[in-house]
């Protein structure tokens, strides 16, 4: 399946004056143990699991600095990174590709300026470290093409109501990942992560 969370914007609500911004961190490194988060040296999630999500977390604009262990191995970070947030905004920060190699990657989550309430609001984020370039479609209609490794697309409208959500290997009818049953609410902004691996274990979700 693919991670589908919800971004409502009601949850997380600015004034004009307001220059609080709102993070959160997302494990989608495939081949990596449950992680501790520091930022500024303060825990703020430990025992986080592949495919987990921390709560949105309320943070001043400045520079961060993020560290991040494996659960209860607190000597050498496998990330060491220090990261500047602007003001009143909200990101995904994700912990990407293999352990070897992992990196994290800001994904601003946007929120559109003209949006029709009785719409919802999908885009698609690939976080498939050896997936190849992929479209994704709804109900089998494509809605997104040739989306490579850490792309992110723009959202897209979409009447609100049940999906099924696929994925298929850029310019071909290879369908590689199927999910039913996406219900999608109207005036809400939705993500969908790929995650996983297209060639062994854990699989492509």
């Amino acid at each position: 399946m693919f991670d589908f969370p919800c971004f409502d914007e009601n949850k997380v609500k600015f004034r004009k004056s307001d220059e609080t911004s709102h993070i959160r961190i997302l494990h989608a490194t495939p081949d990596a143990p449950a992680v501790d988060i520091y930022i500024n040296n303060n825990l703020i999630s430990k025992g986080l699991s592949y495919k987990g999500f921390t709560e949105y977390m309320p943070l001043i604009s400045r520079v961060y600095n993020i560290k991040v262990f494996p659960t209860d191995k607190k000597d050498v970070p496998v990330i060491n990174k220090n990261i500047f947030i602007p003001p009143n905004s909200i990101y995904t920060i994700a912990a990407t590709n293999f352990l070897k190699n992992i990196a994290l990657f800001p994904i601003l989550d946007k929120k559109l300026d003209n949006k029709n309430p009785n719409k919802a609001y999908v885009r698609f984020v690939h976080l498939s470290p050896n997936a190849p370039k992929l479209d994704f479609y709804m109900n089998g209609k494509e809605i997104f093409n040739n989306i490579d490794y850490k792309n992110i697309t723009n959202y897209s409208s979409v009447d609100p109501k049940n999906y099924t959500l696929s994925l298929k290997i850029a310019n071909t009818e290879n369908t590689i990942l199927t999910s039913p049953n996406a219900n999608l609410k109207s005036d809400k902004y939705y993500t969908v992560y790929a995650v996983g691996l297209a060639n062994g274990k854990p699989s492509l979700q």
